[in-house]
Order: structure tokens, then C-alpha cells, then sequence
């Protein structure tokens, strides 16, 4: 963060602190409650001059503006003792907020009663630009069981809003933007604090709900190689959204095509190429929509050598976000079990990708991609040249075929009692060990979960 923009941050906490307090302290309409509002109204403009979204969470004892540590929480102690009193542990503040909703938020804040344990926290006032989450899985620990189980819920609820945000598209002609956005903050702070988990869940098969698990399978991908090339803050939020809502012309879509469990026509298929342009039109009509999700979701089929569609539309160059979400989608659809296509193995979608290499794909941004992903990612389940089972753990970019694994199973079958690790990209088979690994496995043949197996051993 820069030192202009720390300094904002700094004054935009000192600023929130006092508001909260004043609201605590006096009775509405109070002019020192009028006096510190406008002074923290001021501080988010200066702020939102640089960036649309400005996120303040708590992550352990650090307090973050935009994924980057301004203060320890015990220097805002009783800012900070009333956010967590209340659960609240993330508060989004959107470009647009207006005196009123700042004000509305703070007295909602200062008077709502704290949940009892074991119970759900009472409901808080929906306001168009200030949302509150929760962060507790980004508290800066390696990969665990609990925070593995914290993130599978997460994914599975992105799951469920992802859902909800595609109905109100088809029922209301807009998707629902402050769920979809409230979803992402968590998703986008998961993807900067816990990268290599968060990938693995995208490995999570759910046929019957393919169209909800593809958006939100997209939003991670696409939001990890965005961080890869140093985006973090609110443009990976702004990235991540287009990601998630690429597809959201598929809402006009008559249902007969796109659940046809056949290769489509070319009529048909001209009908589906729609969904492109039938998604910029939805995004740029829906209020709160950053400009790059309607970019997006019109170039996303397009690609480097022009081919592509919507037919007849050329680019000097395609957007960023637009190429990265195109690999992203490209890998997830040729990854994902369909009634009428198999399950492509990792490594013959990445060579798909290779094959287009400088093409159709952008050279860098694949090769980027692969040593993000690996040709075996992260909680797949593999056999080992041994004959040993294994999960991987983590990709090593410089060698994607041979990643860090846990060894479940010894070359004979037995399952292992004690568990053991081995970075294959440092084994030479000297010592008799694995060298590499022969070919991906199904899980569910073994009654595995291999997501809850990337725990430390």
C-alpha cells in the first residue's frame, strides 16, 4: 500500500472509531454524533477517489484495509471489541454510499445486541453500499482440518448464492449485486490468504448443479491468477465479480438448449453463442455492477487470433480479467462431468490450453496458469510410479507433473498409518521412492475425501 493511501486508511479507522464511539456515547441528532459522521464521510470519499470498494476486517490481531495490515486491533479497542461482539469481522464499503446509510450502519452497530453463544446473530439493516461478513478463515495459520471444513462451507454457500444471484437474474431481469458482492469479499480475502485450499475445492464435483458450481469454480480460478500477477484489493474483488457473473446471459437461454444432454445443432448453438451479448446487455442495465463484468461477459469467448464469438467483433487486444476468465472457463467446462462429456483428465486440459498457446490463449498467462494449478492440483488423488496413493498437496511451478504429495496408501494397498510427505520435484528414486506420478484417481473408488487429507499429518 502506498504511503497516500496509508495515510488514508489510518485517518478513514480513526475516523470510524470516533463515529462509532459518539454514536455509543450520545443520543441521536447529538451534533458531535453529526460532526464525526461527516468527518468519516469524508475520510471514505478520499478513499473511494482511489478505489471503488473499500474493505476494513479483522484478521486475528491486525485490523486490514484492502488485504493490507494497518493497525493492531488493541490500537481501536472498543471499535474493534464492538465488531466482534456482534460477529462482524468484515465491513464492505461500496462506492455511492451516501450520509444517510453511513449513519443508518452506525446506529445499527452501536444498538444491536450481541448474539448468545451457539445462537444466530440477530438481522442487521440491509443498506445498498455497506455490507458486513465474516473472515475467521483467514486468520494467517497453515492449512488445517478446521480451516479446510471453514472453506468448504464458504464454497458450498458461494454455491447457494451463486444459485439465488441466477434466479434473480431470470425472475427479475437483474442479478441480485449486493449478494453476489457480499459473497465475493469473502471468496476474494480466502483467495489472498489461503490460495492453495481454496483452488482444491474447485476440484469439488457437483453434476447437478453444474451452472452454480461453474460461476463460482470460475471466480476462484479466474481471482487466483489475478493475484498471481500482483492484483489484489478492490480491482481482484472487481475481477472476481466478472468472473462469477461471465456467464449470466445463459439466463435467457430456453432451457431445451441449455440442458440438452446432446451435442447441439448449429442452430441451436447459434442460439446459445447469445448468451455473450445477452450478458453485457443484463450487467450494464443492473445498478452496482463494476464496467469490467459487461466487458467480460461480451469478450469471453473471444479470443487472441480473432476467432471466437460474438462473429464480426475485432480487439486490438482483449481485457486482462477477459483472458484470465477465459482460461478459467475453458478448464473448469473441460474438467467438469456433463450427461454428454467425460471428465477430461488435468493433463490433457492443460495441453489443450498449450496447444492454443500464443493463439487463442495468451502464452504468459497460460504458463502462469499451469504452474498455478499443476497438472495435478491440489487435492486430487493420485497414483505414484510406486504404486503408491497419494494427495497432492501443493503445485511446484517450476514442474507441474510433479507436485508435493501426501502418501496415503503403500505400493501394495494398505493404508498407511502413519502418513508421509515427499516434494517429488526433489526425488531422484535413488532411495527406491516415487518419482513422479502415472495417472489421477477417483476418490470415490477409495471412500476418500481428499480435501480433509491436506491436513498436516
Amino acid at each position: 500500500m502506498s504511503a497516500p493511501r496509508q495515510q488514508l486508511a489510518d485517518e478513514l479507522l480513526r475516523r470510524f472509531a470516533a463515529a462509532l464511539r459518539s454514536a455509543q456515547l450520545y443520543s441521536s441528532g447529538h451534533p458531535i454524533i453529526a460532526r464525526n459522521l461527516d468527518g468519516l464521510a469524508t475520510a471514505i470519499k478520499l478513499l473511494h477517489a482511489i478505489e471503488p470498494s473499500i474493505v476494513i476486517g479483522l484478521v486475528g490481531e491486525e485490523i486490514i484495509v484492502d488485504d493490507q495490515p494497518i493497525a493492531k486491533a488493541d490500537a481501536l479497542g472498543a471499535m474493534v471489541r464492538r465488531l466482534q461482539q456482534c460477529g462482524f469481522e468484515r465491513v464492505t464499503i461500496d462506492h455511492g454510499v451516501s450520509g444517510d446509510e453511513i449513519a443508518t450502519f452506525l446506529d445499527a452497530l452501536s444498538k444491536v445486541e450481541p448474539p448468545t453463544p451457539g445462537e444466530e446473530p440477530p438481522p442487521f439493516p440491509t443498506l445498498p453500499h455497506i455490507r458486513v461478513g465474516r473472515v475467521s478463515i483467514e486468520k494467517r495459520t497453515e492449512s488445517h482440518a478446521a480451516d479446510m471444513a471453514a472453506l468448504k462451507r464458504m464454497y458450498s454457500d458461494a454455491v447457494t448464492v451463486a444459485r439465488n444471484v441466477w434466479d434473480s437474474a431470470q425472475t427479475e431481469g437483474k442479478p441480485d449485486a449486493t449478494a453476489a458482492r457480499t459473497m465475493i469479499d469473502g471468496l476474494a480475502q480466502a483467495v489472498a490468504q489461503n490460495r492453495t485450499a481454496l483452488l482444491a475445492l474447485t476440484t469439488l464435483k457437483n453434476y447437478d448443479n453444474y451452472t452454480f458450481t461453474h460461476m463460482v469454480n470460475v471466480s476462484i480460478l479466474t481471482m487466483g491468477q489475478a493475484r498471481g500477477l500482483g492484483i489484489d484489493g478492490p480491482l481482484l474483488r472487481e475481477i472476481g465479480l466478472a468472473a462469477l457473473m461471465h456467464d449470466i446471459g445463459k439466463v435467457r437461454t430456453p432451457l431445451e438448449i441449455l440442458n440438452k444432454p446432446d451435442k447441439l445443432t448449429d442452430g441451436e448453438f447459434t442460439i446459445m453463442k447469445r448468451h455473450t451479448i445477452e450478458g453485457a446487455e443484463i450487467l450494464r442495465q443492473t445498478p452496482d455492477i463494476p464496467t469490467l463484468a459487461p466487458v467480460v461477459a461480451f469478450e469471453h469467448h473471444l479470443r487472441m487470433d480473432g476467432t471466437g464469438y460474438p462473429h464480426g467483433i475485432s480487439r486490438p487486444a482483449l481485457n486482462v480479467a477477459t483472458m484470465i476468465c477465459g482460461i478459467a472457463d475453458v478448464y473448469d467446462a473441460m474438467r467438469s462431468h456433463r450427461s454428454y462429456q467425460q471428465a477430461f483428465p488435468s493433463d490433457r486440459i492443460l495441453e489443450v490450453l498449450k496447444r492454443n498457446d500464443g493463439t487463442q490463449f495468451d502464452q504468459h498467462l497460460v504458463r502462469r496458469f499451469v504452474q498455478l494449478i499443476g497438472i495435478y492440483p491440489p487435492g486430487n488423488l493420485v497414483k505414484l510410479d510406486t504404486g503408491e496413493i497419494a494427495v497432492v498437496l501443493k503445485a511446484y511451478a517450476p514442474d507441474p507433473y510433479r507436485p508435493q504429495v501426501r502418501v496415503l496408501f503403500d505400493r501394495r494397498g494398505k493404508r498407511l498409518d502413519l502418513m508421509y510427505e515427499i516434494n517429488l520435484w526433489e526425488s531422484d528414486g535413488s532411495d527406491g521412492g516415487p518419482q513422479s506420478i502415472v495417472a489421477p484417481l477417483d476418490p470415490a473408488e477409495y471412500q476418500l475425501d481428499p480435501l480433509t487429507l491436506m491436513a498436516p499429518a
